[in-house]
């Protein structure tokens, strides 16, 4: 993290000086102004100058993933965090000793911390992020399982003609449902519940 401590005869020269020095732009920094300065009688005698501290800002995605290496330290996992960001979509793969810590229970933990990541990676953002959270191929197996119990679930419905809720998930895991369901014959599916209890529900 890069930070400079400037001086000047006012406030915004002393920017100007450390914007200069940092070579960027004034949105792309925290500015701390230490002491405001002092004309002095005919700008001359008793002046004080101006004196700030600029530090380089990280960006949303940096701030995100230092977080959560915080984060993953307070839980006392060793965990290698690898960034990959496409466009709007940032997705963070982890990977490392005591890696189902951070999974937890059918993904719990995960989908916790994922939940968190996205609004600390969105709060003060020039555009909206989706956020990933991912650990050792955990979501590409979570998918197939999804998809597989949907199936076995449809056929449960259409079979007894009888609705069937399946447990709560998070919203992205309800879409993987509908999607692998949506042109099923016998069967239609639709949410049902508050967060965090909301569920499909597969009707014949």
């Amino acid at each position: 993290m890069r930070q400079v401590t400037a001086t000047g005869q006012t406030v915004e020269d002393a920017v100007q000086s450390a914007l200069k020095q940092l070579n960027t732009s004034r949105d792309q920094v925290d500015l701390e102004v230490i002491d405001e300065g002092k004309k002095g009688i005919l700008g001359i005698f008793g002046s004080k100058p101006a004196i700030v501290k600029v530090t380089l800002a990280l960006n949303p995605i940096q701030k995100t993933e230092t977080y959560l290496k915080k984060i993953i330290a307070e839980m006392g996992a060793e965990v290698d965090v690898e960034t990959i960001v496409q466009d709007k979509q940032v997705t963070f793969e982890l990977s490392g000793e005591k890696i189902a810590i951070l999974i937890g229970k059918r993904g719990q933990t995960l989908n916790s911390l994922q939940y968190l990541l996205q609004l600390v990676v969105n709060r003060n953002a020039d555009k909206h992020y989706t956020l990933v959270l991912d650990a050792e191929g955990y979501r590409s197996r979570r998918k197939e399982t999804l998809i597989n119990l949907a199936n076995r679930m449809a056929d449960k419905a259409a079979n007894t003609r009888k609705e069937v809720a399946l447990e709560p998930m998070p919203s992205y895991e309800r879409k993987i449902i509908h999607t692998a369901l949506q042109n099923h014959s016998r069967i239609s599916t639709f949410s049902a519940g508050v967060e965090p209890n909301r569920h499909v529900v597969i009707k014949p």
